[in-house]
């Protein structure tokens, strides 16, 4: 055999596998074929790309994949603008029911002004590296560390930490996503519509005096509350004022007038209101600490 027989023999072997498997391939392919509706990328395309899960989805792709099969609507999605929410709606002939705006609340009030600190912690600042180590150091072992692990997780500039060390919820820019919630290891964060008002700032499980040496803002489990509000609407469990929010249409300011310490308060144009009975905090320096 010639050098060029078994060169040409090589190429036409190597041509015939190659058109063999594209046969192969070419077949799979035809089998295997999933039709994916075209309209999932414009719908996602109109999507704020966020990937934030408010939607209950792990992301916007797989929150177009469903408002394009019509298992969800376009308003789960809080990050997205009323406008471009109707545009999905009106791509997709569907209607956007308007839904309460929903926002992170936080159950401390406890900053450094009004909280001690029975140690002090020097390691990673970090409220889950502070946690592991006997609760982070503060008095109120239920209370906030202060070392901003939400305002770092929130990608949407929602939270601040204040002067204090306490974090603070723009509502306006809060889009309910859950991460504030997932990463407190405290579990002081909670999302709530913006229709629930009435709010017990505190998470402390200790009572009377006990809790307030820990913390001057605590709940103290005096069931002032619970007198003064319509029945049923609050109840003392494991000395903590507990809201039930079923009943949310009863709720008013009555129920915060004479909390002692102002733990119960009233969220009224993002502000936290507190009743005529609390004590006034002047104090404007941290506590000392240890």
């Amino acid at each position: 055999m010639t050098p060029y027989l078994g060169i040409g023999l090589a190429a036409l072997f190597m041509g015939g596998l190659g058109v063999g498997l594209a046969a192969v391939l070419a077949a799979a392919s035809r089998k295997l074929y999933v039709y994916e509706d075209p309209r999932i990328d414009e719908v996602e395309d109109m999507l704020p790309h966020a990937n934030c899960g408010a939607c209950t989805k792990p992301g916007c792709r797989p929150f177009a994949e469903a408002l394009v099969k019509g298992e969800l609507d376009p308003g789960l999605c809080t990050p997205n603008s009323q406008e471009m929410t109707q545009a999905i709606a009106g791509f997709l002939g569907v209607e956007a029911v308007k839904r309460e705006k929903r926002v992170a609340r936080l159950a401390c009030a406890g900053g450094a002004h009004v909280a001690y600190f029975r140690a002090e912690y020097a390691g990673l600042k970090s409220c889950r590296a502070a946690a592991l180590v006997s609760g982070g150091g503060k008095g109120c072992t239920w209370g906030c560390l202060g070392l901003g692990d939400c305002d770092i997780a929130c990608e949407f500039d929602a939270i601040h930490m204040n002067k204090f060390g306490l974090p603070i919820v723009n509502e306006g820019k809060c889009v309910a996503c859950d991460d504030c919630v997932d990463v407190c290891p405290k579990d002081l964060f909670e999302i709530h519509p913006v229709s629930h008002k009435l709010w017990v700032a505190c998470k402390s499980l200790s009572a009377g005096d006990e809790a307030e040496q820990d913390c001057e803002v605590a709940c103290t489990a005096c069931a002032r509350c619970v007198v003064d509000a319509p029945e049923g609407l609050i109840e003392i469990r494991n000395n903590l004022a507990i809201v039930d929010y079923t009943k949310n249409d009863l709720a008013s300011t009555v129920a915060i007038e004479r909390c002692p310490t102002g733990a119960i308060v009233w969220l009224d144009d993002k502000k936290a209101k507190k009743g005529t009975g609390a004590k006034k905090i002047v104090r404007m320096e941290p506590l000392p600490r240890g």
